[in-house]
């Protein structure tokens, strides 16, 4: 299947996903915004994709929103968000358009596999947005990341200011947001918004590599239990977060991948677990 703004792929279960218009920065316009959760609930329910990987091309990962969002109104080629007609009616739309764009990105929350963000060059705007819905970022030495929002005169609305104070401590956030300035990869490394920084975009595609195959080792079934807590106890209190996982054992808990692992162990070989089933389609 062709796409406009991204290359697929698919390797010893890990998906590869690919922004794809170099020249262009990769902005999104709004083909992006259809693809990107297509492709990536298409992964999802396949069950055979243990780990999604999302890079870019290019000197830059992504320079963000592209204005032709806005100025078409929509994501789809329908009237939308910057059409004539009566206030409320339009306003009401606009507000449509925006959910809309925030479900893109959440789609990667919902995914059953980890996703992970491998950044180059500038992570500008709305990329911000894609990468803190990611479970884990890394970047090169010459990656940097603004909230460009706030230079345009107008205030994130896409994930950054609900996903960022969770990842990084809650003033840096506000620094970042409020003067709207660049934050080098080395110091998203230091207060924790990159896992690690490598040199140049080969040693971070080996690097990024390596951690992607050591998940997808694992029971998958384990890692989705991993991520579902995960991102429910960061928006719930502690003993919401015990009664979910507590549900969640009841049926999800079962003996043949615990007892694969300890026979791989007591084997001497690297444990073989099912993928998981596909997701049901069509309801």
């Amino acid at each position: 299947m062709g796409y406009r703004c991204f290359d697929v792929e698919v390797k010893d279960k890990v998906g590869h996903v690919v922004l794809n218009r170099p020249d262009e920065l990769n902005t999104m316009i709004p083909e992006f915004w259809r693809e990107l959760p297509e492709i990536v609930t298409r992964l999802s329910d396949d069950g055979g994709v243990r780990v999604l990987v999302i890079s870019s091309t290019g000197r830059h990962f992504s320079a963000g929103m592209d204005l032709s969002v806005f100025t078409k109104g929509s994501i789809d080629g329908a009237d939308g968000a910057d059409g004539a007609g009566e206030a409320g009616r339009v306003n009401i739309n606009r507000r449509l358009l925006v959910r809309r764009l925030q479900e893109t990105f959440t789609s990667l929350e919902r995914a059953r596999m980890p996703v992970i963000a491998a950044i180059q060059g500038g992570c500008v705007g709305g990329a911000v947005d894609l990468v803190t819905a990611c479970d884990m970022r890394y970047a090169t030495e010459n990656a940097f990341f603004v909230v460009q929002e706030t230079n345009i005169g107008m205030t994130a609305d896409v994930g950054t200011l609900q996903r960022l104070p969770k990842i990084i401590p809650d003033g840096i956030a506000r620094e970042l947001v409020y003067t709207g300035r660049r934050m080098p990869a080395a110091r998203a490394h230091q207060v924790g918004l990159v896992n690690e920084v490598f040199p140049d975009t080969t040693a971070m595609a080996a690097g990024v590599a390596e951690i992607a195959a050591e998940i997808a080792a694992q029971s998958p079934l384990a890692i989705w239990g991993c991520k579902e807590m995960l991102v429910h106890a960061r928006d719930h209190a502690v003993d919401e977060g015990l009664n979910y996982i507590a549900t969640w054992q009841t049926g999800a808990f079962q003996p043949t991948d615990m007892a694969e692992a300890f026979k791989a162990k007591v084997e001497g070989r690297a444990p073989r677990y099912e993928d998981l089933p596909p997701a049901p389609r069509g309801l």
